[in-house]
């Protein structure tokens, strides 16, 4: 999981997403390893290039609502693999995941400067959830994007 959480890491503070709270970084290099979620993999022999996170709802869920409904967590592609397709594969595999498990709405949260992570997001078919915006903390303010799999 070091190496994980350590790609999560590098991408993140590629992005500067850290910046406006550094204290999230445990909690990143942490998600998936409590069992609540499946981490999802994208590597190139033993070169990891991206990971992205399903998170079934659960008691301490902070997007999801009900059992039918699954998380998107900590998405990251590594600086040096972006713009080859690894994000839309772990986006594709990760809703694959969702519909194994009869997941009816994937939901996830967005800082507003990741344009490219949202563009990944809207092709596959996420959309806007504005009504589940968020702000963890002053000034951070997250959007929410949902993928409707079944009503």
């Amino acid at each position: 999981m070091s190496a994980v959480s350590a790609l999560r890491e590098t991408a993140y503070r590629a992005d500067g997403l850290l910046k406006a709270n550094p204290d999230y970084v445990q909690a990143l290099r942490d998600l998936g390893t409590d069992g609540r979620g499946e981490v999802l993999v994208a590597a190139d022999g033993d070169q990891l290039l991206g990971t992205i996170m399903f998170e079934p709802w659960h008691d301490h869920s902070e997007l999801a609502r009900g059992a039918d409904e699954a998380e998107v967590r900590a998405f990251a592609v590594a600086p040096q693999a972006r713009g080859r397709g690894v994000g839309k594969l772990l986006v594709e595999a990760l809703v694959e995941r969702a519909r194994e498990e009869g997941v009816s709405h994937v939901l996830l949260f967005t800082h507003p400067e990741m344009v490219s992570a949202q563009y990944v997001y809207r092709a596959r078919g996420f959309e806007r959830f504005s009504e589940r915006d968020w702000e963890p903390i002053p000034g951070m303010r997250l959007l929410a994007y949902r993928l409707t799999l079944k009503d």
